[in-house]
């Protein structure tokens, strides 16, 4: 299993983290991309590139239509030209970044043309791209001077929570991302759907497929409480983002992960209609006031991986069986290096 990290992309910081992340000797370094949040995702990318030789770069991800895919495409392929062989293209529906403008995110139809395009032009193809109610068939002008590269493959990881989206993520795609899914049995069943859809576009999987979970750890210290203060400052945010994204699913009358259900009780959801417009304002950063009551031992127990560090290499041997690749820590604003240390010298280290 491969091991990385997360972070809300900040033009000061992110790429300092990515070379904390090489140094420490993790494997990948994911960027979020949420414009009315965090900085520019290929910005901050740009940065890491420039700053690291060997860790993994991606997107985790960006996000569809709020750049029209050939833009998506060309700005992958451009950090290609700086970190060849280094870069994957994660692209999701969309959460913070639509919501937070008031919107849904964006249809499966929607979703699969962005993924179809950015695949073709990157497979240096000439893909259909419908725009403004006209469809023509496109391709990079200049691939041989420098401007961008495509001819070191870049891997497209499809974010993928619901069946639907799952299954694109085996018609079209090299891996899946997922957030928060700890659960070896929901995983398999995850996969399932992927399955059906290389099934489906009578493909053969990626060598190897990437499966990727992008979630939070914290080993306990001798004696201390799964929900201890300490605990609750490293894991909650992250803890908090997931249930953000399941409220908003229910909100919005649409299907919310089988394994976050159980959190939405009719006590939290009367919290966050109270601050529904302020709810992405402490995304990955921090939790709201008063929010720590819902992050409970439960929740801790099935969307972070917290624990002693035997507990933990448990886990991940159970979820590494299940078909997990690669488990990805995304740690607060205020926790980032020490997060980064511990992960990588007690269990990134330890298998």
């Amino acid at each position: 299993m491969e091991f990385g990290v997360s972070f809300q992309s900040h033009i000061g910081r992110t790429f300092k983290h990515a070379m904390l992340a090489e140094a420490v000797g993790l494997d990948q370094a994911w960027f979020i991309d949420s414009q009315l949040i965090a900085s520019d995702v290929y910005a901050c990318m740009t940065l890491a590139a420039e700053h690291t030789e060997k860790i993994g770069l991606g997107t985790a991800i960006t996000v569809a239509d709020t750049r029209v895919p050939p833009v998506i495409a060309h700005s992958i392929a451009t950090i290609n030209q700086l970190a060849p062989t280094r870069v994957t293209l994660g692209i999701g529906a969309g959460h913070t970044a639509w919501r937070s403008m008031g919107m849904p995110p964006v249809t499966i139809k929607a979703f699969r043309h962005n993924i179809e395009v950015c695949k073709g032009l990157l497979a240096g193809e000439s893909p259909d791209f419908t725009a403004r109610g006209k469809t023509q068939a496109i391709s990079f002008q200049d691939t041989e001077n420098g401007y961008i590269n495509i001819h070191d493959p870049i891997p497209i990881y499809v974010a993928a929570s619901h069946p639907r989206a799952q299954s694109v993520a085996g018609e079209l795609g090299d891996g899946v991302i997922t957030i928060s899914l700890l659960d070896p049995k929901v995983l398999k069943a995850n996969l399932k759907n992927v399955t059906r859809g290389f099934t489906k576009a009578n493909r053969q999987p990626s060598d190897p497929f990437g499966v990727v979970t992008v979630g939070i750890s914290c080993v306990l210290r001798a004696g201390e409480a799964i929900n201890s203060d300490r605990v609750l400052s490293r894991v909650g945010p992250r803890i908090a983002v997931a249930l953000h994204y399941a409220y908003e699913q229910l909100k919005q009358g649409r299907e919310v992960p089988s394994f976050m259900q159980n959190f939405l009780t009719k006590e939290y959801c009367l919290y966050m209609d109270e601050r529904w417009e302020d709810i992405h304002k402490t995304h990955s950063r921090h939790l709201h006031p008063g929010e720590e009551k819902f992050i409970s031992p439960d929740a801790i127990k099935s969307m972070s991986l917290t624990g002693t560090r035997k507990e933990i290499l448990e886990r991940l041997d159970a979820l590494a069986r299940a078909g997990l690749t690669q488990f990805a820590i995304s740690p607060p604003w205020d926790h980032i290096e020490e997060s980064i240390i511990e992960f990588a010298t007690e269990i990134a280290g330890r298998r």
